[in-house]
């Protein structure tokens, strides 16, 4: 295969990422852009090449490629998986995979039966500093992690209606949830939620968590508190803090950091910025991934992708029960 012939269903927001990215890749070719805004669906064609579609049934029908991007909000997901699997073309979804839990799960049931190659867009996993922080960890017993994602209101209007993002845990937190089962090595066992409201009541339709916190219990046996904010007027902390016996490993978007104890009681510290475009680093595994068949180093498949989605989504019931859940 000289040129991967991709498709695009949803070329708003995050897709230009991947746009950007593959349009500098040799062996990568555009042969659609599909989305429900016609203009945008024309913009990107006439930017980056391949024919415009608003109905992806058609794109599906119309055109021959070999791999396909889906960058839709969390409400959008499920038939375009299902046709993608019934056709055998591997696809790149971007996080989070579902408002739901019933779509991704019978969308995962379509990948393991269709046996395609699938890549999700939980890029954090693809930074060196991240590896650095596995490497500090490999072989330390983890006992726990604090996570953060506390900042200010997206724009985007299905953001801030639940039944359309599933909150804010869901469609943005969820980049810290994953990163908290990649360090920790574990999937989740029990899952308990609380959250807060009432200061957006000026916000119009408006129905998520100001803030919220989640309690995790690992099957491994750590734990962790993953706390989410959106009401804030600025950027606060976007984090995620591992907990060992004498270290602590902190890794943000731009830096992983090791704190330890060194001789004499003294406070020693090891930093490793982050010096890699991960979103690029995803999107040229997930290429190489299609053209060579060997799925080996992607590093979240869709398969595993549901393990950090059953958590979420363990999380969102706990909310309306208010007991701890255990996680699917």
């Amino acid at each position: 295969m000289d040129k991967v012939k991709v498709a695009f269903i949803g070329v708003g927001g995050i897709a230009h990422a991947h746009l950007n990215n593959l349009s500098g890749f040799s062996d990568v070719e555009f042969v659609a852009m599909c989305d429900v805004d016609e203009n945008r669906a024309k913009s990107a064609a006439d930017r980056f090449g391949g024919k415009p579609y608003t109905d992806f049934k058609v794109m599906f029908d119309k055109e021959k490629f070999d791999a396909l991007y889906i960058c839709t909000p969390p409400f959008a997901h499920g038939e375009q998986e299902m046709i993608a699997c019934e056709k055998g073309i591997p696809f790149f979804v971007e996080k989070p995979i579902a408002a739901d839990l019933e779509t991704a799960l019978k969308i995962d049931e379509a990948v393991r039966k269709s046996g395609i190659i699938t890549a999700v867009g939980y890029h954090w996993r693809y930074t060196n500093s991240a590896e650095a922080a596995k490497s500090f960890l490999s072989d330390k017993l983890v006992l726990g992690a604090l996570g953060y994602w506390m900042g200010g209101l997206p724009g985007t209007y299905w953001w801030r209606q639940r039944k359309l993002s599933g909150g804010q845990h869901v469609e943005q937190t969820t980049h810290i949830i994953d990163l908290a089962r990649y360090m920790i090595g574990s999937d989740a066992e029990y899952v308990q939620m609380f959250a807060a409201s009432g200061s957006m009541t000026d916000i119009p339709d408006y129905d998520v968590d100001d803030m919220s916190v989640i309690n995790v219990k690992f099957k491994n046996g750590a734990i962790a508190n993953i706390t989410s904010a959106c009401c804030l007027s600025q950027g606060y902390k976007v984090e995620l803090d591992v907990i060992c016996r004498d270290i602590v490993v902190e890794i943000t978007g731009g830096a992983a950091r090791l704190i330890r104890r060194g001789d004499l009681q003294h406070r020693v510290e090891e930093r490793v910025e982050s010096r890699i475009n991960a979103y690029q680093a995803e999107d040229r595994t997930f290429i190489d991934a299609v053209k060579s068949g060997d799925p080996s180093k992607i590093k979240s498949p869709y398969s595993d992708a549901l393990q950090t989605h059953k958590l979420q989504m363990a999380a969102s019931k706990s909310l309306e029960t208010g007991r701890v859940e255990k996680v699917e």
